[in-house]
């Protein structure tokens, strides 16, 4: 079993499709480890505000593998895959960090996730896992969300 984090969002009924998220996660995975939701503007492109949280849990699928157990989630709940990829859409669920592990691949699998860059993923890591250790650059969630300039991606709590 390995710890994973995943990042949760969705700008198109976003309380029904991360609610479900969430069920299906717990019926797979067992116990989450789930963050407050926050609100923030779309990034990468001009749509609704998003929601998103994170997700802390035990896996004993691979990254590929659990990356693949995603996609379906996502397609289980109308996410499209005919439109650009920089749009809305109903469920958006990424690998944060798998372990220590550094690793690229397909289907998008970019562990650690560069998105972690971003309040919208590094905010929500740091409730559930603040001395979690990026495997990178060796700094824990606190501390790079204390060195984040949180005023330039506002978020606001969101109550699922």
């Amino acid at each position: 079993m390995v710890r994973v984090y995943l990042s949760l969002g969705s700008n198109l009924e976003p309380h029904r499709y991360l609610r479900a998220a969430l069920d299906e996660l717990r019926a797979r995975f067992g116990v989450l480890s789930v963050s407050p939701a926050y609100r923030s503007k779309s990034v990468g492109f001009d749509g609704a505000d998003f929601i998103n949280l994170a997700v802390g849990m035990d896996t004993d699928l691979s990254p590929e593998a659990l990356n693949v157990w995603l996609h379906a989630l996502e397609d289980r709940h109308g996410r499209r895959r005919d439109v650009p990829r920089f749009s809305d859409r109903t469920l958006d669920v990424d690998i944060v960090l798998f372990g220590d592990l550094v690793q690229k691949g397909e289907g998008h699998l970019d562990i650690p996730r560069k998105e972690l860059q971003h309040a919208f993923v590094l905010k929500p890591m740091t409730d559930i896992a603040p001395t979690l250790v990026h495997p990178v650059n060796g700094r824990t969630m606190a501390e790079l969300w204390a060195a984040f300039p949180a005023e330039s991606e506002p978020l606001v709590v969101e109550a699922l």
